[in-house]
């Protein structure tokens, strides 16, 4: 099916304004609630720790333990993720080098 270009700014433009209102939602919401909010400050405890784990477990529910040209780059990227965290403490730096290293290893050692 090929879209027309009004038929594709259509698109866009649902797009942006669903991204928008999950956005700017939860600040209409809870503009009138003061930042002390034990429930707002224990959802912005846990949340992050709980989407990395469900991103661990999403990007790791596929592995294939019968031949170790299958898991050996996700246990390599995951130990050098994990290393790199705790020594630079920089979430965007491990997680990008985890990548690199994960890719090297798919795309020239372990092809």
């Amino acid at each position: 099916m090929i879209l027309t270009p009004v038929q594709t700014f259509i698109i866009i433009c649902m797009v942006t304004i669903g991204t928008m209102i999950t956005r700017f939602l939860p600040f209409i919401l809870f503009k009138d609630i003061k930042s002390n909010n034990s429930y707002i400050n224990y959802l912005g405890q846990v949340l992050p720790f709980s989407a990395i784990g469900l991103l661990v477990v999403y990007c790791l529910k596929t592995v294939n333990f019968r031949s170790s040209a299958y898991w050996i780059p996700e246990l390599i990227a995951i130990l050098c993720i994990i290393v790199i965290h705790n020594w630079k403490e920089n979430t965007l730096l491990s997680i990008g080098v985890g990548t690199v290293i994960y890719m090297v290893f798919v795309q020239f050692v372990f092809m």
